[in-house]
């Protein structure tokens, strides 16, 4: 069978081909169920063949990061991959062919929307497991895809945005972009009980707004350290997480560092304003790993302007920032290019999980990671 991608682009490499084995010369895919209805193993005549898969996700080398280290392998012996290679698009004719006998999708970023029309074009399909934050979101229409299993890797995912997050929490408590500053300014001996009696992360206060994946993650990490933490997240019972539970404005008032992890939605979009920045005590420093929309970016800038506060920005509105954005050049903010995520070796992370959760699938198992059809 040959590589499914659109006929104006270029081959991709087939990553997930079996060596020895002629995928067209496979039998009847293997028939898998969840457990709570027993497991079917093997075609009507017994014979145990691979599931027939598809991964999707753009652009398409990105497979090969998730899937290295002999996880493209790993993966292959478990599904059978038309032609080995990876699908960036629905819509072509080969594409629908495909789907015609597809019975998991492997999902990734820049994985094309999934509409009705596409699971009309897979009767097969029973599972999609996704190499990121929530499968459901591929879904134009959640309903209409209840009988499917769906599966993310948000919690594999969550771990690097919480040791990011954690790590700048740090280096806030040293003031440490302000101390290079400083040393490349003066270039020479600075006296350190002086210059930075200001710093330290010894009973300083961390303010957690948001206990989502990578908020709980950020939680669990804290607890090796001399700090203490508050949370702010009105859906959550903050003492079963061992934390002090305060409304955002106390919150606010209280922390030394206040790092963001709320999910956005209509109440949290601007969440964090004008009102909420002025209630950080001088020389407090905001973190934000969740996403641009929740933070008012003016009020931001205005409080950066004036010396008074620190920032640390992974995601912005919009993501990059334009290159006339004044962002840019306030010197007490830290930009990254949204690096929290997993991002070189971490995704392979990634990769393992998406193979672990086939794996039970193939086994007739639930994947370990289940969310709904309507989970959004």
């Amino acid at each position: 069978m040959e590589a499914v991608q659109a006929p104006d682009r270029p081959q991709t490499t087939a990553i997930f081909a079996v060596a020895g084995t002629d995928d067209r010369s496979a039998g009847s895919p293997r028939r898998f169920h969840d457990e709570t209805q027993g497991v079917e193993r093997g075609d009507a005549s017994g014979t145990p063949d691979r599931p027939r898969a598809l991964v999707v996700m753009s652009p398409p080398h990105l497979a090969e990061l998730i899937f290295a280290g002999g996880l493209a392998a790993d993966l292959a012996l478990l599904v059978e991959i038309p032609g080995g290679a990876v699908l960036d698009r629905f819509d072509s004719p080969a594409a629908e062919s495909a789907l015609a006998e597809a019975q998991i999708l492997i999902t990734g970023w820049g994985c094309p929307p999934i509409t009705p029309q596409v699971l009309g074009a897979a009767p097969r399909l029973r599972a999609i497991v996704h190499a990121g934050g929530s499968a459901a979101q591929l879904l134009t229409e959640p309903e209409g895809a209840r009988a499917l299993l769906l599966s993310n890797a948000g919690e594999p995912n969550a771990l690097p945005v919480a040791e990011y997050a954690v790590a700048m929490i740090l280096l806030a408590g040293k003031d440490a972009t302000g101390a290079e500053r400083l040393y490349r300014e003066r270039r020479t001996h600075l006296d350190r009980e002086i210059e930075f009696a200001h710093t330290g992360n010894f009973r300083r206060t961390v303010g957690v707004v948001g206990a989502s994946r990578v908020g709980r993650r950020v939680l669990r990490l804290l607890r090796e350290f001399d700090l203490e933490v508050l949370l702010h997240d009105p859906y959550v019972d903050a003492g079963q997480l061992g934390v002090e539970g305060v409304p955002l404005d106390e919150l606010m008032r209280r922390s030394d560092v206040v790092t963001l992890h709320q999910p956005v939605t209509p109440e949290t979009i601007g969440m964090i304003g004008s009102d909420e920045l002025a209630l950080l005590r001088d020389g407090a420093t905001l973190i934000n790993t969740a996403r641009g929309e929740v933070l008012d970016q003016d009020a931001l800038l205005a409080e950066l302007r004036g010396g008074r506060l620190r920032a640390v920005l992974d995601v912005t509105t919009p993501d990059p920032l334009p290159p006339e954005h004044p962002l840019w050049d306030v010197p007490n903010l830290t930009l990254t290019p949204h690096i929290a995520g997993s991002t070189g070796s971490e995704l392979r992370r990634l990769g393992q999980h998406v193979v672990d959760e086939v794996t039970r699938l193939v086994a007739g198992r639930l994947p370990l990671v289940l969310e709904h059809g309507d989970q959004r």
